[in-house]
């Protein structure tokens, strides 16, 4: 409720017409991810910041 009615300001009456997909993609629930590390970039990170 608080995303619905405080961060998007949706008026009452529009936040419980939405659908439950609807609602998640008003809140970036269908956006798509990041395609993550590689192998090279982590074996990187981990000779910066070796486990001790």
């Amino acid at each position: 409720m608080h995303a619905g009615l405080c961060l998007l300001r949706l008026p009452p009456r529009d936040f419980w017409a939405l659908t439950p997909v609807e609602f998640f993609a008003m809140t970036g629930g269908l956006r798509g991810r990041g395609a993550g590390i590689e192998r090279a970039g982590l074996d990187a990170l981990m000779q910066a910041f070796p486990d001790e």
